[in-house]
């Protein structure tokens, strides 16, 4: 990341853009979602490809996409438990006949289905905020103590 030949800014927002989608869509999908973004709002490609593995990836969905259900459905007024919604998840899980994620939550409830988007948006808003100002000051940091070695020498 810090080492992209790009203005920080420019490397900041693809690793925000990465971070909501990372969030806001389920796990086989973010890549389509992110890398159109990035050319959109002119956001780094890599950043944008690598800032959705951070949080959402095969061993973490496990703990994240619960909780993420859980509260969109708080969110959305609903009544699902977390322990219903971890049920339904692992239904999810055990059954190798469900194409994707989406589907899946479709055949469980419509409830879960939007809890799912609606906590995964507000997370997602949540998380590349910082992510972009983190990322930003990571590059801005890293080019400066650079150009200091570079003086040294």
């Amino acid at each position: 990341m810090v080492r992209e030949k790009a203005p920080p800014e420019y490397i900041a927002r693809g690793w925000a853009i990465g971070m909501f989608w990372g969030l806001a869509s389920p796990l086989g999908l973010q890549l389509i979602f992110s890398i159109p973004c990035a050319f959109l709002f002119k956001g780094s490609k890599i950043g944008a490809v690598l800032g959705t593995v951070p949080l959402t990836n095969i061993i973490t969905v496990f703990f994240i996409y619960p909780f993420q259900c859980w509260i969109g459905n708080r969110i959305l007024g609903g009544d699902l438990t977390l322990c219903s919604i971890k049920g339904a998840l692992q239904h999810v899980l055990d059954n190798p006949s469900s194409r994707t994620l989406c589907q899946a939550l479709k055949d469980l409830s419509w409830d879960m289905f939007f809890a799912f988007f609606v906590g995964g948006i507000f997370f997602g808003f949540i998380l590349a905020v910082p992510t972009y100002y983190g990322v930003l000051v990571l590059v801005k940091r890293y080019r400066s103590r650079k150009c200091i070695k570079k003086g040294r020498r």
